[in-house]
């Protein structure tokens, strides 16, 4: 062999080894993946938006809020800063606030909760820990540290529930109930 030849085989040898050297050395790190998804990706968020239900044509409920997280599967909801509405067969309409809420899609229940105010369009006022749509039955509960006020009424207990938009309520735990006098 010539030396030519010999130092084209050696220059060949060296750009391969190079080559191969460099392609190691360049080869990207796998990225490390998260043993379980990201639950993030399955979040959807508004602003300013509105949930309700209907049953047989007439609203049952709705919650305007200023934030709603919909989780994409189970289509159950997290709200921020809310305001509303729960609409009693014969008219009445209860009106509510709270800080927090959630809606669960599979029974269709919402729980209200933080600074819980409520508002009957009869006049009743109400607050309580959280607010409690039990979809099934059809009842609104108070929940902890509930008091009523109405005219010269004040009803107070660990609970307190309607079927009919706070016109006819149901108290337990702790139940308190005075008329006439003062109602603060």
């Amino acid at each position: 062999m010539s030396k030519m030849r010999k130092g084209l085989i050696a220059a060949g040898i060296a750009v391969f080894a190079a080559l191969v050297v460099w392609a190691v050395m360049t080869v990207p790190e796998t990225p490390v993946l998260p043993d379980k998804p990201v639950e993030n990706d399955k979040v959807m968020s508004y602003d300013g938006n509105e949930i309700s239900e209907e049953r047989n044509g007439r609203k049952i409920w709705d919650l305007t809020a200023e934030h709603i997280a919909v989780n994409i599967e189970t289509r159950d909801a997290e709200l921020e800063n809310l305001q509303g509405h729960f609409y009693a067969e014969d008219g009445r309409t209860v009106e509510v606030k709270a800080a927090k809420g959630t809606y669960a899609e599979g029974t269709k229940n919402v729980v209200l909760s933080g600074n819980v105010e409520i508002k009957n369009s009869d006049g009743a006022q109400l607050t309580s820990d959280e607010l409690h749509w039990d979809a099934q039955k059809e009842i609104l509960a108070a929940v902890g540290n509930a008091k009523a006020v109405k005219e010269d009424m004040l009803a107070a207990g660990e609970r307190i529930e309607s079927s009919d938009g706070f016109n006819k309520i149901k108290i337990s735990g702790k139940a308190y109930l005075r008329k006439g006098g003062e109602t603060k």
